[in-house]
């Protein structure tokens, strides 16, 4: 989920660990996956039982760490994180035994028997930003334990709260043998990247992202980076423009917009912006009331630095309605900008932010180009009610992922993968994608006694030249 640089709020207090005891315990959890704690099928469902269990019984402290960080609304905080946690957790509890069995093949050329057995990768590093702070910790820990890998997890120093409530809460619930936690920032961070991992699993911005690289490359550890970008919307002129702009509405506004697969932009039919701008200014006021600073429903930016980030990006173009801020607060309003320039700030960085430019476009053909003379997004919508408009947009973009006709919701099944491509990410996670991440496909075959294969031996004969020609 990408984000401007990350700033510890003011007036909280920094979250740090014991710089010192981060090589002993990288060591430690490493002994306990050599010695094979974490390979039993009963481990890996006992521990995400646990995480089950955290979810449920702690739920409402973690909700709770969130609205004191940055005002999430209890609703967003508990389905959007704790929930859907809990539901990640449980799904691949379920499927454990089903994904970890092994994979037959088919007949083979030669005598034997293949197979494809999945094993976990070792130890691994999970570092989560701070927009949705459990979820995007725990949710890829999912995938790490039902591998049976030992973890190490890095919460987002920006949210102290939530850091803090993890920290306490995941080695009374999960095997600290096998899973730690360390707060902390920059410092911290860099400490833990110089270690040596199995899989590094990275979600934040493209800056840091190279540094996770960086870092990676010198043990040729592979990583997950879930980063971000300018996801696009595309409104065709044959919509339910009311239905369009409720569900653009909820897709940007849903934690103030502090979301990697939030709309960043919208290309519509010239004929319809008048329209659609009318139909999201209703939908503004119909989640938030006339004054969304005082709305329980509305989320506070993270901290002063980004609301004041935020709110200068509303300088680059004309606001149709909002576009009232107040960083000491915090508070940046629902905005619509129309008469943004595509060289702006506001169109040439990721907005993280609840600011949504309008752009008319003439056609469906030059909104694809658009998106296209701009580097892929993590998401893509497109809203229309024509077939052929859906598959050309589909075929001519490339992206993360695609909603039709909707925005955010492809990212909360477990059967599709998430991930980005090019600068929005590489990898991807969520149900069996999460297990495949950090796991290992090991090719198993074996050969029989019975027949052995003389023809391969040397010396190589004319003869055997000949056939081999033929029939290979």
């Amino acid at each position: 989920m990408s984000a401007a640089a990350e700033t510890q709020p003011q007036g909280q207090p920094q979250p740090h660990a014991d710089l010192a005891s981060i090589p002993p315990t990288v060591a430690r959890l490493r002994a306990s996956f050599e010695a094979g704690r974490t390979r039993p099928l009963s481990w890996r469902a006992e521990q995400l039982k646990a995480l089950e269990t955290l979810c449920s019984e702690r739920g409402d402290e973690l909700v709770e760490a969130m609205r004191a960080d940055f005002g999430k609304p209890v609703f967003e905080a508990f389905t959007m994180d704790v929930a859907a946690t809990k539901m990640e957790a449980a799904g691949a509890r379920k499927k454990l035994k089903k994904w970890t069995k092994p994979e037959g093949k088919g007949l083979l050329p030669i005598p034997g028997r293949m197979r494809v057995v999945r094993e976990p990768l070792g130890v691994v590093l999970i570092i989560s930003p701070w927009n949705y702070p459990v979820q995007l910790l725990l949710s890829p820990l999912v995938g790490a334990i039902a591998a049976g890998n030992c973890a190490v997890l890095k919460p987002s120093e920006v949210t102290p709260h939530t850091s803090a409530a993890l920290a306490r809460l995941v080695p009374r619930y999960l095997d600290p043998e096998a899973i730690a936690l360390f707060e902390g920032g920059v410092e911290e961070t860099t400490a833990l990247l110089a270690q040596r991992w199995d899989h590094i699993f990275y979600t934040g911005n493209g800056n840091v992202g190279r540094v996770v690289m960086e870092a990676a490359a010198k043990h040729l550890t592979p990583v997950t980076l879930e980063l971000g970008g300018k996801s696009p919307c595309i409104v065709d002129d044959d919509v339910d423009m009311d239905v369009t702009a409720r569900r653009i509405a909820w897709g940007k506004w849903v934690n103030a917009g502090q979301t990697c697969v939030a709309p960043d932009y919208v290309l519509v039919k010239r004929e319809r912006e008048q329209e659609l701008v009318q139909a999201l200014e209703k939908s503004a006021k119909a989640f938030y009331g006339e004054d969304p600073k005082q709305s329980e429903n509305y989320a506070r930016i993270v901290n002063s630095r980004h609301a004041g980030r935020v709110a200068k990006l509303i300088e680059d173009g004309t606001p149709a309605f909002g576009g009232q801020s107040d960083t000491d607060e915090c508070y940046v309003a629902p905005t619509v900008l129309r008469n943004v320039s595509p060289d702006s700030d506001t169109m040439q960085n990721e907005i993280f932010g609840p600011v949504l430019p309008i752009i008319p476009v003439d056609s469906i053909d030059q909104a694809v180009d658009f998106v296209n003379g701009r580097e892929k997004p993590l998401a893509l919508y497109v809203f229309t009610r024509r077939q052929e408009v859906e598959d050309d947009v589909v075929n001519r973009t490339s992206s993360g992922g695609v909603c039709v006709n909707g925005t955010i919701m492809h990212i909360g099944t477990p059967v599709m993968p998430f991930g980005g491509v090019g600068p929005s990410g590489m990898g991807a996670y969520h149900g069996r994608f999460s297990f495949e991440t950090f796991s290992h496909r090991k090719s198993v075959m074996t050969m029989r006694f019975r027949f052995d294969l003389k023809f391969l031996y040397p010396p190589y004969t004319k003869r055997r030249e000949r056939l081999a020609k033929r029939f290979m």
